[in-house]
């Protein structure tokens, strides 16, 4: 395949994720709980104490704020203000900024492949295509929630954060051909996880502006809540001496100037520090306070508390692989709109762009920009500003023809693969070693293969008939698709004779990574940290697979769902000793 189609994927893929179209401005919430880390004071004390202000520690603090003092700790800074979290027109810009006050953290699994981790209030709600779709009803009753109180704080959520898409043309044409490929029945808007074809809720409202898990913080009261950006979390301090357990009774943060705080917990067995750092930051966290496998902790010079061996482990990334379709008609500017929920185990979902406005200069190319690397197979030592210069000029100068098209992509359920997650330093500002195992489980492979062909399918239906080249061989597209290094991994020749290593190599990350604190091994089915007291995990590195179609919908469900919990629980403890 020539140079020409390889530059044309590229840039039209970029163009997809980075768009520019108008939006008129938007309203932003006044928090005056909200303050820099380094106003906070030397010593401070709280009834709970949560440490990641991001898609579930902003619910569950707002929800914990009704009756109790609450201390929240995020690492990152405010969304609010910057237009590469809000606006759609932006997506992608705040994934390619890779500076230390990016809203990004930008780190490359073990397995080659490029991933994400939000350093933001409210988490990866500020950063992703903003999808929102809840767990199916299965998935609820196998996690042991209850469905009236999941059902209700969803419904909380949803108040804030969700809005019905305005569906265009292409989004339309994916849509009909799921349904002419059998992906039945057409469901409609629904916010349910239903098997079939549907169009899912987004957190962009209808002026391309994104509302985060940062807005829910609109249900706190205000006067018992304290927020504190640019504040890192260190370690948790333990109380043991005279203790059969040890109990969690405070949290050293650093603030962005080094110095460094500690909030302890008010005396009583009902104050507790709660987690919500995510996938990567709830389980380093642990490590770092002691909590983990003995010796990996021994190794990195930490005392252990508590030898936990599975704090770390069955860390899981679902896989996604995309076909890049490019169209000889303008389509709309448009994120993940439609989902195929199928029974194979695969779900497929698409995104499109057009022609843009603003110019060159306006032009950085977002998560797929030669200044990242993230479509160069020059090693990194060679990424020169001359050389990535060269390849931004290359890419800009195209015709605006070269940004028509979109790319339906397939997601596996589960995934059944799982890896494990390694401190690389004690700096709780590093990424930590993470290795997915992408495909290790056959069965992840084989729903890959379903979903590419059902993805075959819908670009030859007649529904998508408008949106393609009559000319173009699926085999040039698969093969147009892999010629882009999305990811660091070797490529083969002529990936279309074997579907399972056009898996293999041209997998992406869709940023639903989950586990390593999971329940039943890290933590007990109320989120309580296994061993110890007055701890508990309340966040998606707690589930053993990804919830629905997209994860956040249910995260913020939890970090409601389990606020609600506690505050019952708490009130009914209190009631039974005034009896």
């Amino acid at each position: 395949m020539g140079f020409a189609w390889r530059n044309f994927f590229s840039a039209a893929l970029t163009g997809i994720l980075l768009c520019h179209v108008c939006s008129s401005a938007q309203k932003v919430p006044k928090f005056d709980f909200m303050r820099n880390a380094a106003e906070a004071p030397a010593v401070s004390h709280y009834d709970y104490i949560i440490v990641g202000g991001g898609t579930a520690g902003c619910p569950l603090a707002a929800t914990l704020s009704e009756n109790h003092k609450v201390l929240l700790l995020e690492r990152g800074g405010s969304p609010y203000g910057n237009s590469n979290i809000t606006n759609l027109s932006a997506f992608g810009a705040a994934l390619a900024d890779l500076s230390e006050s990016s809203p990004s953290q930008r780190f490359v699994s073990e397995d080659g492949v490029i991933n994400a981790r939000a350093r933001v209030l409210g988490g990866g709600s500020c950063l992703n295509a903003g999808f929102y779709s809840r767990a199916s009803l299965d998935y609820v009753r196998e996690a042991g929630w209850d469905a009236k109180l999941v059902n209700e704080s969803y419904e909380w959520v949803e108040r804030v954060v969700a809005f019905e898409p305005r569906m265009g043309k292409w989004q339309s044409a994916v849509r009909g051909g799921l349904v002419d490929v059998g992906v039945v029945p057409d469901n409609g808007f629904t916010y349910d996880h239903l098997y079939g074809t549907k169009v899912g809720g987004t957190i962009f409202d209808r002026h391309g502006h994104r509302h985060t898990a940062a807005d829910l913080l609109t249900y706190a009261n205000p006067p018992n809540l304290t927020l504190f950006l640019y504040a890192t979390a260190h370690t948790i301090l333990f109380q043991t001496k005279g203790r059969k357990r040890p109990r969690a009774h405070g949290v050293v943060f650093e603030d962005s100037k080094g110095i460094k705080h500690r909030a302890y917990l008010r005396n009583g067995p009902e104050s507790e520090v709660i987690i919500s750092a995510g996938c990567l930051g709830s389980p380093q966290l642990l490590m770092l306070s002691g909590l983990g496998p003995a010796q990996h902790l021994k190794a990195h010079n930490i005392t252990v508390l508590l030898d936990q061996p599975m704090v770390g482990q069955r860390v899981s990334d679902n896989p996604m692989n995309a076909v890049f379709v490019p169209s000889p008609v303008p389509v709309e500017v448009s994120l993940i709109e439609v989902v195929g929920i199928t029974h194979n185990g695969t779900y497929i979902e698409a995104a499109s762009g057009e022609s843009f406005a603003g110019g060159p200069s306006s032009r950085d190319f977002g998560m797929f920009s030669p200044k990242i690397g993230q479509l160069s197979t020059v090693p990194p030592k060679q990424r020169t500003p001359e050389a990535i210069a060269e390849a931004w000029e290359l890419m800009n100068k195209l015709d605006e023809a070269a940004f028509r098209g979109g790319f339906i992509l397939e997601k596996i359920m589960g995934p059944l693969s799982s890896g494990h997650l390694e401190l690389r330093t004690r700096d709780p500002n590093d990424n930590p070693s993470v290795t997915f195992n992408y495909f290790k489980d056959p069965t992840d492979l084989h729903r890959c293969v379903a979903g590419i062909n059902i993805i075959r399918r819908i670009i030859e239906s007649k529904s998508f008939a408008k949106f393609r080249y009559q000319n173009v061989s699926m085999a040039t597209l698969l093969n147009m698709t892999a010629s882009a290094p999305i990811n660091l991994l070797p490529k083969h020749d002529n990936l279309s004779r074997s579907t399972e290593q056009y898996c293999r190599d041209t997998v992406m990350t869709i940023w639903h990574y989950h586990g390593g604190c999971q329940t039943g091994s890290v933590v007990d089915s109320d989120y309580r940290v296994l061993g110890v007291d007055s701890l508990r995990v309340v966040d998606g590195s707690t589930f053993h697979d990804s919830p629905g179609t997209n994860p956040q919908a249910t995260v913020m469900m939890l970090g409601r769902y389990m606020g609600v919990r506690i505050l019952r629980e708490r009130f009914e403890r209190s009631t039974e000793k005034i009896k």
